[in-house]
């Protein structure tokens, strides 16, 4: 596997007597909990090694999984202390040996299972993806997780054709904003999509059919209400007792792809209440039992696609293409600066995002308005 783009904590001592590198700030967790267990520190950098580029980050993406890692849920983080951060965008600034495809000054969005959240990130050079033209730093930082995950879900295994329908859970979230537009790019698909009453109407310009506010109402009976045989594909990010009423609504030959736990998040702090509701809530069916079924149940985890390096660029490729056609495009909720972070973590927990949470190592220019509530 890859090495995580991850210098060991703390200062390295310089190669041969010459300077040290130079230090960087970073987001590092320093243990599980809550909010504040992230914090600002200083690393010392090191050069890209063979097959490496280093990176300077201009912004880094928010993600369901961080929240997840911060609570010690997350199984593809190192132990802490560790940086977080599966996606970031910026500069080349140098190469390490090796490297043809890259070349300094070129902007890029890099993918890595763990350690973006920093100044400045050395990856292996097959992590990053050029930017298409046009592209915003923060767009970019907003890409890679959320709709390379959509996209696996809705057309790898999800089979999305004309006239279909889909369930959207959290659909004013990252993946969820991802998969409503990319069910745009099918004709005819008819998306329903769960989120809090306050966030229907941004749903409904964006093309939810029927928004409902999982909060008040069982959303299940409201799906029915309107298609009485039940939807083509369920996207679950919830699992838990979710995973079995998304099942129960498919129609023959209907998919649910799981793709999260985000039940187990319930507060600032890892719930064993949660957790053992949810183990014990969680969906369980034989072979035998889907035969009878005519329904598929597919898992999609992006954490454990890091060695398919090839199918990933090939679904990259996909998505930069639809965003050059105007197809699809990063939705912004807020950008905060590193030392927000815990802002930015508690507005994607509370639910609060419509679109993507971003952090950039410096506060911007013009503070996103949400960052000054």
């Amino acid at each position: 596997a890859p090495a995580a783009p991850e210098p060991v904590p703390g200062p390295e001592p310089p190669a041969g007597g010459g300077e040290p590198p130079a230090e960087h700030r970073a987001l590092v967790l320093t243990g599980f909990g809550g909010y504040d267990k992230v914090k600002v520190q200083a690393r010392r950098g090191a050069e890209p090694r063979p097959g490496e580029v280093s990176v300077t980050v201009r912004a880094c993406g928010l993600n369901f999984a961080d929240l997840m890692a911060r609570q010690g849920l997350y199984d593809r983080l190192p132990p802490p202390p560790v940086c977080p951060g599966m996606e970031c965008a910026g500069t080349v600034r140098a190469l390490g040996e090796g490297v043809r495809d890259r070349q300094v000054g070129d902007k890029v969005m890099v993918l890595a299972r763990s350690g973006l959240w920093q100044e400045v990130v050395n990856v292996p050079a097959s992590h990053t993806f050029p930017m298409p033209e046009g592209m915003s730093f923060e767009e970019a930082a907003a890409l890679l997780v959320n709709y390379i995950t959509a996209y696996m879900i809705l057309f790898d295994f999800g089979n999305l054709r004309p006239n279909q329908s889909v369930l959207i859970h959290m659909a004013a979230g990252g993946v969820g904003t991802a998969a409503i537009q990319l069910c745009k790019t099918v004709e005819n698909v008819t998306i329903f999509g769960t989120a809090s009453a306050s966030k229907h109407e941004s749903l409904k310009e964006s093309g939810v059919a029927h928004p409902i506010d999982y909060r008040t109402m069982d959303y299940a009976e409201e799906v029915r209400k309107i298609s009485p045989k039940g939807v083509d594909i369920v996207l679950d990010p919830l699992g838990g007792s979710d995973t079995s009423k998304a099942f129960n609504l498919l129609k023959p030959m209907g998919k649910l792809i799981t793709y999260g736990v985000a039940n187990l998040l319930t507060g600032q702090k890892k719930n064993l209440m949660a957790m053992a509701k949810t183990w014990w809530n969680q969906f369980s069916i034989t072979a035998l039992q889907l035969l009878h079924q005519n329904k598929a149940v597919c898992g999609y985890h992006l954490g454990y696609m890091d060695e398919e390096v090839e199918l990933l660029r090939s679904v990259v490729a996909k998505l930069v293409n639809l965003y050059s056609q105007g197809k699809i495009k990063p939705k912004i909720d807020s950008v905060w600066p590193f030392d927000q972070v815990a802002e930015a973590m508690k507005q994607m927990q509370e639910k609060k995002n419509v679109g993507k949470v971003i952090l950039v190592p410096e506060a911007p220019k013009e503070e996103s308005k949400k960052a000054e509530n």
